[in-house]
């Protein structure tokens, strides 16, 4: 049983580490949404190149001084366009570069609308409430494995670390489905310059779900061992007032006290199995047949062999 009780506790304290390392995973990262935006191809700068360059669109004369030239730009249609990438998270949303290399990022609050801001920041204190209650929960279930508390406070420290992750991941699950209305808030209503043309939800979004959902599983493992610790506890103590019920009724019954120890010494396997009365004082010895005399036993007492 103390094994078990133990697996329990290493499955729950394994479950709030996996959570908070998901959790944090994803809150530094800015890959909560990912899509492409479509803009229009810049004009190319800088001295002509042999190879074409795809991402802008250079005239056909270089001597853009001269207005009697007429310039010619040959892209049409679709050509004149650009799919950007851009990846979203939290604190920063990055596009790619003019010339399609690297990206440039700012801050989401910058995108995010004026009268929604305040929502962004709601949805930043629950992420961080739900890290530090997350490890506060961690923390107290690495105390609890500490051989120098006692059984009680032991049962404490789980209901505690129990508590502490169950509020973690509904602050987790407040703050992921914040940051969601807030970005399609934004899809809506932001910035032209930034608005996308399609997008989806990326790897951190993922990974701040799964770490919502280990916490939950973390702390319905952590109370789930303290019921059913507690639930062990009262039937132990209902058993115990039972037999001392059922001696003082032998006791009240005139009965022979090695009666009674052979009643505290029986096992469970022993349960099923006839209980062997002593014979003039004497516990007969095992696979011996013997008989009782009952003429001198009080007819009461008979009854309660019965």
């Amino acid at each position: 049983m103390r094994l078990e009780r133990g697996r329990r506790a290493s499955l729950a304290l394994t479950l709030n580490f996996v959570a908070f390392a998901f959790a944090l995973s994803a809150v530094t990262t800015s890959y909560w949404c990912e899509g492409t935006r479509k803009v229009a191809k810049p004009f190319c700068t800088g001295p002509p190149v042999k190879n074409k360059e795809w991402y802008c669109i250079r005239f056909n004369s270089t001597n853009l001084n001269d207005s009697r030239m007429v310039q010619y730009i040959f892209e049409t249609g679709e050509e004149k366009f650009l799919m950007r990438k851009f990846h979203t998270g939290i604190f920063l949303s990055c596009e790619q570069a003019v010339d399609m290399n690297g990206f440039d990022c700012r801050d989401f609050s910058e995108i995010a609308p004026e009268n929604e801001r305040g929502v962004l920041w709601l949805c930043i204190v629950a992420e961080t409430l739900y890290l530090t209650l997350l490890s506060m929960g961690g923390a107290l279930m690495i105390l609890e494995q500490c051989p120098c508390f006692s059984v009680m406070n032991k049962l404490k420290l789980s209901a505690f670390a129990a508590m502490c992750t169950a509020l973690s991941g509904l602050c987790g699950m407040v703050a992921h489905m914040m940051f969601t209305t807030i970005f399609q808030l934004a899809v809506a209503t932001g910035p032209e310059d930034w608005r996308p043309k399609t997008w989806d939800y990326s790897w951190s979004y993922i990974l701040a779900w799964g770490s919502f959902g280990t916490c939950m599983g973390s702390a319905v493992t952590a109370l789930n061992r303290y019921t059913k610790t507690i639930i062990e506890f009262k039937y132990k103590r209902r058993n115990i007032e039972k037999s001392l019920m059922i001696k003082q009724n032998m006791m009240g019954m005139d009965m022979p006290e090695q009666m009674w120890d052979m009643y505290l010494t029986a096992g469970p396997a022993d349960a099923e199995t006839p209980l062997e009365l002593p014979v003039n004082g004497h516990k007969p010895s095992t696979g011996t047949a013997y008989e009782v005399e009952m003429d001198n036993v009080p007819e009461q007492q008979g009854e309660a062999y019965c």
